[in-house]
């Protein structure tokens, strides 16, 4: 007897919206259309002038990899282009071994008014909209590239003290990563909730700190010291997205942290942790700290064993 595996409703629900959100785009850039803004050229075509605009131009290898081009395809589209007058190819003036394609002046011709247009055209876009609205649409669409090609490891890390709404955003994170992914339950949203407003409501000047981890001007990770007492400070709420992981930004954040301890004159840098956490031990153990006191508790809903480490700065 076969069983009938059921469909992930979740996932069928995510990729209706994503396949909506496309059709949406499509028509809103007028991509349905024959050529480009009105043009004799593909979309296809126009990115590939563009391309070699940006680069000053490029091997046709490079195309193939860069733009996910079959290779046939990429052939017959710089015929046609290069037929039209718009590209060349030849030695590479820096390399005489290398081939490479290049725009000639019609093709940067042909290509300046598309590009001034599509400015426009998506400046006209957000013009009604207020600069928060601007910052989240752009927030939203840097989400979008860094979820769906996690590979792409080319975009900066910034590691920067907070801003206002920083601290609100941790907490919200982690409370739903840990329910999501440990089944933590609301004692631990309510105790990072009250470690976040204490941050806030009663700081203490040039002995507390949250830095946070940004790439394409999203946050990505971020992680509190505090201060516990004479020379002690806590190292606390640290968080790195899920598909940050792995680059060595949860290490940055620690260094971060150590360093920020140590400059504030605090002798002890001391954290609280869970044994399942498991990546998160083995980053604090491999930044010096060690394990001093260790209590099975169930504050969360599930048996775990808390676990206090300390590093001597």
């Amino acid at each position: 007897m076969q069983h009938r595996v059921e469909p992930d409703r979740d996932t069928d629900v995510a990729v209706d919206r994503i396949r909506s959100f496309n059709r949406f785009y499509t028509r809103r850039l007028e991509l349905l259309d024959r050529g480009f803004l009105a043009s004799p050229w593909t979309l296809g075509e126009v990115r590939i002038l563009w391309e070699l605009a940006r680069r000053d131009g490029a091997a046709a290898a490079e195309l193939v990899r860069d733009l996910g081009l079959d290779p046939g395809q990429l052939s017959r589209t710089l015929k046609r282009l290069a037929a039209a007058g718009l590209v060349e190819s030849g030695a590479d003036a820096r390399d005489g071994r290398r081939r490479v394609v290049t725009l000639t002046e019609r093709g940067r011709a042909e290509l300046a008014p598309l590009e001034a247009e599509q400015r426009r055209r998506v400046g006209a876009d957000i013009a009604g909209l207020g600069r928060d609205a601007i910052d989240r649409l752009v927030g939203a669409m840097a989400d979008v590239e860094r979820l769906l090609d996690p590979s792409d490891t080319t975009r900066p890390l910034l590691i920067r003290p907070h801003r206002a709404g920083d601290v609100s955003q941790t907490v919200a994170r982690q409370a739903a990563y840990y329910a999501a992914d440990h089944g933590f339950g609301r004692g631990f949203e309510g105790l990072i909730m009250e470690i976040g407003a204490r941050f806030l409501a009663d700081p203490h000047p040039g002995l507390e700190a949250c830095f946070v981890a940004e790439v394409d001007g999203r946050m990505v990770g971020a992680v509190f010291v505090t201060h516990a007492d004479e020379g002690v400070a806590k190292l606390r709420l640290l968080h790195v997205e899920a598909e940050m992981r792995g680059r060595g930004i949860g290490r940055r954040l620690v260094e971060a942290a150590i360093d920020f301890a140590r400059a504030t004159g605090h002798r002890r840098l001391t954290l609280w942790t869970n044994d399942i956490l498991v990546d998160a031990r083995r980053l604090y153990e491999r930044a010096g700290f060690r394990c001093v006191a260790a209590e099975p508790h169930t504050m969360f809903g599930t048996p775990m064993v808390g676990e206090t480490w300390d590093l001597d700065l």
